[in-house]
């Protein structure tokens, strides 16, 4: 769901002067990232797999997730969607995860959904992606929880597994940073620029390679958004057990609709 965002900078008539100004008046650079869908507190979700929602107290927030769950569940699955949407459409991904055996949480993030606030920099963004962790641990030991991330969801999820020890760590079209993402779609701004001025830098690339569990990338060969070299150069970081699997024709938002992808993610899930 990162495209949507990169798509619309990328029409920009102005790259540079927009980006200059956005800098230096301190304009919202989360109205460049995030496009979230608001949601009222009453709205009522419906999905054919059982749920509940959870709302978590941060700083005076309320912070909206669903938990979808089986009978016997393997473990679960925390995933971090990317940057677009509300749990209204993230949730039809439940049964990617509940028919393999997992529970799943999927949370909203700030000004997402019915989730409250609004995001405001890079470590708020993990903190509560970490508390949203820790919520788990109540109910689930550590080895049962694995951490999924999407797109932009792919740096809090790398994050937390660097902060914690989760069974494994599944990452779905990840970049190396936002900073190296910015650069990469526009090569005539300095990257020493974008990197001072970037509220949201997301180096996956440096919290990567502390991660003690294993990591699996699927990455579409085809993805204009977020190249396919990101993830090489992450694989590579690994220190761990880690494996690149390379979605042949895969572009940024159509990997689940790949059999490949699909039976790699059930073969993941069965054996590790």
């Amino acid at each position: 769901m990162l495209c949507r965002s990169i798509k619309r900078i990328a029409v920009l008539p102005v790259f540079f002067c927009v980006l200059a100004g956005m800098f230096l008046t301190g304009c919202s650079q989360e109205s460049l990232i995030f496009f979230p869908e608001v949601l009222p507190k009453d709205y009522r979700f419906a999905f054919p797999t059982p749920f509940q929602e959870v709302h978590l107290s941060a700083d005076g927030i309320e912070l909206n997730a669903l938990h979808f769950r089986i009978r016997s569940p393997r473990g679960v699955i925390l995933y971090f969607h990317g940057n677009a949407g509300s749990l209204r459409t993230w949730g039809e991904i439940a049964p990617d995860f509940t028919s393999r055996g997992f529970d799943l949480l999927i949370p909203d993030y700030r000004g997402f959904g019915k989730s409250g606030g609004r995001l405001d920099g890079e470590s708020v963004l993990l903190e509560d992606a970490l508390r949203m962790y820790d919520h788990l641990r109540k109910e689930y030991p550590e080895q049962a929880i694995v951490l999924y991330g999407r797109s932009i969801g792919t740096g809090p999820a790398t994050w937390v597994a660097s902060q914690r020890k989760p069974r494994m760590l599944i990452l779905e079209s990840p970049y190396t940073s936002l900073a190296d993402l910015g650069a990469y779609h526009h090569p005539f701004l300095p990257r020493s620029l974008i990197r001072i001025f970037l509220k949201y830098p997301l180096p996956t690339d440096q919290w990567l390679p502390s991660i003690a569990c294993p990591v699996f990338l699927f990455h579409g060969t085809a993805d204009d958004i977020i190249p396919f070299g990101m993830s090489e150069r992450l694989n590579a970081l690994a220190t761990v057990k880690h494996r690149l699997i390379a979605v042949p024709g895969g572009g940024h938002n159509d990997l689940g609709h790949h059999p490949f992808y699909q039976q790699e993610l059930g073969r993941i899930l069965e054996v590790e």
